[in-house]
């Protein structure tokens, strides 16, 4: 260890990660507190790191991150997560990023102040790539000036600010890829709640817990969109058709248009949602390179739509992973297998109930038929916490019917997922 260059020692206290970590590491002995104090590139201030953090006062806990701060030099990585700290002092928060910011590379921060600090006048025209923000404000954001040249990754948290904002700080950033929008409260001055996005560089975005009348995304790059837990009127997709992954999850959306150029979607991923099969089905059939389909828990607008395994098997020649979950009412199955097209190309197969019956074991056996190269088989079960004697039964001689039928497939690896 004495032969250690002091960079190298600097990088090891870096993956350390937690301050507390790189505090008492650095104790070893002086050749390693001067690597944490010209070579430290990351510190981490979490209370899920270290309990003792939520006994201490406000103000002691200020004057510890202060210390451990004002002892490095370089930091290219700043992390504070104090949940449980009510308010901390703008004053002292400026202060950590004025020190750190023509250095910092990632800033990801999650503490409420007094007054609320305006980050992006701090950090703004410097050589941030991430930034994680929660529990602020953002307000009157001005493109040319807080500017984020080499900003690749933005995450908002809980962040209150206007639709107007919102759009300006996008355009802020000309190198952004990522984008995540969780819970935000979206300051509006109209009576109809309105988000309008525009980037050109703009590759995937997640947004979770936000309440929409509409929301226009005009992105021609994008990649991967994931929505999760949305109530929305409208969302419109603007694109050049560079969409790969598209991925719906607890959504309530009235009209949904991801654009017609779709040919290059390779994922979609649905469950709790409510759809018209045949005008899904109509924006997504041109997606020849669809190699993942995952239809969960999805609930038909129309009783009498059936999900057509032929038109699946024809129209995504190179579907590699299929997931459904089988779905019976009032006799009909959604899921339905009409024709003989077998889905060559299909190695992993997940299967699933909400509502179990015997029919279930049959519904799975025609399904593996369908699929001659199949390697692996996953079942997912709901599993009430009390159940009849007949229900028992019924999972019992489930489980022996499937053993008996896998022993027809023994080159498919079979798991049994219960919740």
């Amino acid at each position: 260890m004495e032969n250690l260059p002091v960079e190298v020692i600097g990088n090891i206290l870096s993956r350390l990660g937690a301050a507390r970590d790189v505090v008492i590491a650095s104790a070893t002995c002086r050749k390693w507190r001067e690597a944490c104090r010209r070579h430290l590139q990351t510190l981490s201030f979490s209370s899920d790191d270290w309990p003792v953090y939520r006994d201490l006062t406000t103000s002691r806990l200020e004057i510890l991150i202060t210390q451990t701060i004002f002892q490095t030099t370089g930091l290219q990585g700043l992390y504070i997560f104090m949940d449980d700290v009510d308010e901390f002092s703008a004053a002292t928060v400026i202060a950590w990023l004025m020190y750190t910011r023509e250095t910092l590379r990632q800033l990801i921060y999650n503490v409420r102040t007094t007054p609320n600090v305006n980050i992006l006048d701090i950090c703004g025209r410097q050589k941030l790539e991430i930034l994680v923000l929660a529990h602020n404000s953002i307000t009157g954001v001005e493109p040319n000036y807080q500017r984020f040249p080499c900003l690749k990754s933005l995450s908002l948290s809980y962040v209150s600010i206007s639709a107007l904002d919102l759009n300006m700080l996008l355009s802020a950033c000309p190198k952004i890829e990522n984008l995540a929008l969780a819970n935000p409260e979206i300051a509006m001055s109209d009576a109809q709640v309105t988000v309008e996005l525009n980037s050109l560089t703009l590759k995937n975005i997640y947004v979770e817990a936000i309440s929409l009348d509409k929301f226009i995304l005009e992105a021609d790059s994008l990649e991967t969109l994931h929505l999760k837990d949305c109530a929305l009127e409208l969302f419109e997709l603007v694109g050049k058709g560079t969409l790969k992954h598209f991925k719906i999850d607890d959504v309530s959306v009235i009209h949904l248009d991801i654009g017609e150029a779709v040919e290059n979607l390779e994922i979609v991923d649905i469950s709790n949602f409510t759809i018209i099969w045949s005008k899904f089905y109509q924006m997504i059939s041109k997606s020849s390179k669809l190699r993942r389909l995952r239809l969960w828990d999805v609930v038909f607008d129309d009783e009498d739509e059936i999900v057509d395994l032929e038109t699946i098997a024809l129209c995504f020649p190179q579907l590699s992973h299929l997931a459904l979950s089988y779905d019976l009412r009032d006799g009909l199955l959604h899921y339905g297998l009409q024709g003989s097209s077998h889905l060559e190309n299909v190695v992993l197969l997940e299967l699933g109930w909400t509502v179990f019956n015997n029919l279930f074991t049959h519904w799975v056996s025609d399904l593996l038929e369908r699929c001659p190269n199949l390697k692996k088989l996953v079942i997912h079960g709901l599993v009430s916490e009390a159940k009849t004697h007949e229900e028992c039964q019924m999972l019992a001689n489930f489980t022996s019917s499937i053993v008996q039928l896998m022993r027809k497939y023994m080159h498919v690896d079979v798991h049994f997922e219960y919740e």
